[in-house]
């Protein structure tokens, strides 16, 4: 099984996000971080699940109709690259 690799812009991402909503719902921000942390670990036993990524080389996670999560995987590890709004341009 893959080993899991966040890159220090997906980390950035995904707070960046949590900190937003939680000006306004501290709850809903965690709930929010807590649901992507569970949906990209659920990754490394099975990376090739999700949809192929609109670069070539990535695949893409729909966390909900909003939230997305890009990544690369290979046989060694599964790299988180970013966390991004539906809204966001990606890429």
């Amino acid at each position: 099984m893959p080993e899991l690799e966040w890159k220090a812009l997906a980390v950035a991402d995904l707070m960046a996000i949590v900190n937003y909503i939680s000006d306004d719902n501290p709850d809903a921000a965690l709930t929010l971080m807590e649901e992507i942390q569970g949906k990209v670990d659920q990754l490394t036993p099975h990376p090739k699940r999700c949809r192929s990524g609109r670069v070539e080389g990535t695949r893409e996670l729909v966390v909900r109709p909003n939230y997305i999560v890009v990544y690369a995987e290979n046989a060694a590890v599964v790299t988180v690259l970013r966390v991004l709004h539906a809204a966001q341009m990606w890429p």
